[in-house]
């Protein structure tokens, strides 16, 4: 999600400094593309880095007999997991 936004935000920057050729008093469209276009980029590269990051999940089971002789059997299963 964060990389389509940063995407849309290039984009509306992009228009504001390139594609509109009116002028507004005390609003000045270029900076406010130049803004949107930087701020376009960092989301779109921390959308990336967030996107290839890995998650680690660990869970530990452990299990005794309530009997004379205590069997103790521990169970861990690692999990690596792209996020959706």
């Amino acid at each position: 999600m964060s990389i389509g936004t940063g995407v849309v935000l290039f984009v509306i920057g992009a228009i504001l400094v390139w594609g509109l050729d009116f002028v507004l008093p005390n609003v000045n469209l270029d900076t406010i593309g130049y803004i949107l276009m930087v701020a376009g980029v960092v989301v779109f590269i921390v959308g990336l880095i967030l996107a290839t990051r890995r998650r680690t999940a660990v869970s530990t089971t452990r299990t005794a007999e309530a009997a004379p002789v205590t069997r103790e059997r521990i169970v861990e299963r690692r999990t690596d997991a792209d996020p959706l």
